[in-house]
């Protein structure tokens, strides 16, 4: 019948190990070559004059008041503004800000919390 090339354990774990890094290696490979060709990549844009950084400052002073009347403060108003402006939006894109409404649960958990 068939008889086995070796019974050595570490002829056999060599051979296994070598198989094992070798799909490794290949795996590597690929994903080098799905770097290389990626698609999705953003290509470099050559950096914009600091001018636009003067600009967010008109909208978010426009938009305090109008929050303040809510309890809102117009340093929070400045603070969000500044954080929207830094994910690459344009504040004027601020239609508004008003505090999320809290859900029963985080109510509970509050009181629970403090018994």
């Amino acid at each position: 019948m068939h008889q086995p090339v070796t019974d050595n354990p570490f002829v056999i774990m060599v051979i296994n190990m070598v198989i094992v890094f070798a799909v490794l290696t290949a795996v590597w490979g690929l994903i080098e070559l799905v770097h290389l060709i990626d698609p999705t990549k953003k290509k470099e844009v050559p950096a914009a004059p600091p001018q636009a950084a003067a600009a967010p400052a008109a909208p978010v002073m426009a938009a305090a008041p109008a929050a303040a009347d809510e309890g809102v403060s117009a340093e929070t108003i400045a603070v969000i503004a500044a954080a929207v402006a830094a994910c690459g939006c344009s504040p004027a894109q601020i239609k508004a800000v008003r505090p999320a409404e809290q859900p029963s649960w985080s109510r509970y958990a509050r009181e629970r919390g403090m018994r």
